[in-house]
């Protein structure tokens, strides 16, 4: 989540509940069940370590003053370490997909070439448990969670394979191409 969050303000600093939203639009239904106070706890957490900063900003004659936080250098760093991240081992589709996003909204990488990377990447891991799953010495009982792993990895090229399709019909903000 933090760095989802960190990825987010990577675009232009702005306060709590307009990343709630960016996260929330991202997500489409999914987000829906996203709790308001998991976005400013992750942020308190973030200005602690340093990695985002933050200042009040006026509100408006209707609305409280508001806290607008920003990414400080730090902060830009561990979003590029996060982008460039290739970790397939237990993957979590939603914040790879917020990845996606993020990157394609703040224009800090192109979602097709993070794809790719992550392509790579399964595949590697699928050729080494196919591998595996191979060796006559496997007890069936292990080579039953080989072939767990295997069709998993299947699964996950197929959803990077859409990933890629969606992602080739948009320009570098995620807009349709041309629109």
């Amino acid at each position: 989540m933090q760095d989802v969050v960190l990825a987010m303000l990577a675009k232009e600093p702005t306060h709590g509940y307009e990343l709630r939203a960016r996260m929330r639009d991202a997500l489409g239904p999914l987000g829906e069940a996203m709790n308001a106070g998991q976005i400013y706890v992750t942020l308190a957490r973030l200005t602690k370590a340093g990695l985002v900063a933050s200042e009040r900003s006026e509100g408006l004659p209707d609305r409280p003053d508001r806290r607008v936080y920003a990414l400080t250098p730090a902060g830009q760093e561990r979003v590029a370490g996060w982008l460039a991240e290739v970790s397939w081992p237990k993957p979590d589709l939603t914040e790879f997909h917020l990845k996606l996003v993020a990157a394609a909204s703040a224009r800090l990488a192109d979602p097709v070439a993070l794809v790719d990377a992550q392509r790579r990447e399964v595949l590697r891991r699928l050729r080494d448990t196919q591998r595996a799953a191979l060796d006559r010495s496997v007890d069936p009982v292990a080579g039953l969670l080989l072939e767990g792993v295997v069709l998993r990895l299947r699964a996950d090229l197929e959803w990077l394979e859409a990933c890629e399709r969606m992602w080739t019909g948009r320009d570098r903000t995620g807009r349709k191409a041309g629109a």
